[in-house]
């Protein structure tokens, strides 16, 4: 009798516990998924890169804000890049001279909550942002002279913009099958599916770009599962490309000679 009132008090310990995680995911979700850090309004980048601070009003309560990276050199066109989900622009700044050697501009966007960015967080106003930082670009650069970026959390925004706009081509760094699934990766005893607000579903854009599409993942993230990266081959085109990086994890890829060429290659 002692034996199944020990089982039974256990069980209910378990499942309280499953229940205030989930809870507790549920709500938290977005201090989970996002790391923003934010500054002033009046705040002066130190970028060593030529730039241009833009702060373009989304509506009464919200600013966008872009870091626009230029050249000395007339520009072959523009690198509209979507960071991760770390920090803001000052984080990823280092990997304009990638883009800006080659004579392409880089427009960085930051999303709401992150550097001078502001408004309200979801899914929708992501894409939001990312359709004001292309129709700018268009009205400056051609179509063909716009090559659209990812990084991380930015691969699906990435992959989202040139799904419903032409573009040169769609380059993605460590990217997610779905936020969905990588999701179901960390917490694979949650019906995610109907937790997580934000879906994010790479795959589903993927489908309808026409543009070349370029995959850069290290067989060693800890962050995104190469196999979750790998999943997205499914939807290339015979003009798509997956390159592996050999032991590279989610923040390094840019440390490898191999990635530094191949992107080389792609720009030139």
């Amino acid at each position: 009798m002692d034996k199944r009132r020990n089982l039974f008090r256990w069980i209910k310990i378990i499942l309280i516990a499953y229940g205030l995680m989930g809870i507790a995911v549920y709500y938290l979700q977005d201090y989970i998924l996002f790391h923003p850090e934010s500054l002033s309004r009046n705040h002066r980048f130190d970028f060593k890169e030529p730039h241009k601070d833009i702060n373009i009003p989304y509506d009464n309560q919200s600013n966008l804000n872009i870091v626009e990276f230029t050249t000395s050199a007339t520009p072959r066109g523009v690198v509209l890049y979507f960071h991760g989900n770390r920090k803001n622009i000052s984080w990823y700044a280092r990997y304009a001279s990638n883009f800006t050697k080659h004579q392409y501009e880089v427009w960085m966007i930051d999303y709401p909550g992150y550097g001078k960015s502001t408004g309200l967080l979801t899914e929708q106003r992501l894409y939001d942002y990312a359709e004001q930082l292309y129709k700018l670009a268009r009205s400056r650069f051609a179509k063909d002279s716009i090559i659209i970026y990812g990084k991380s959390m930015g691969t699906g925004i990435a992959a989202y913009i040139a799904s419903k706009r032409d573009c040169k081509e769609l380059i993605l760094e460590t990217p997610y099958y779905s936020m969905t699934s990588l999701s179901a990766h960390y917490l694979p005893i949650y019906p995610v599916s109907r937790m997580i607000h934000y879906k994010i579903p790479t795959w589903q854009y993927l489908k309808e770009v026409i543009a070349p599409v370029t995959i850069f993942h290290g067989t060693s993230d800890g962050v995104i599962p190469y196999s979750n990266a790998l999943e997205l081959k499914s939807f290339f085109k015979t003009i798509d490309q997956f390159i592996t990086i050999e032991g590279g994890s989610h923040n390094n890829l840019n440390d490898f000679p191999f990635f530094r060429q191949k992107l080389d290659s792609l720009l030139k």
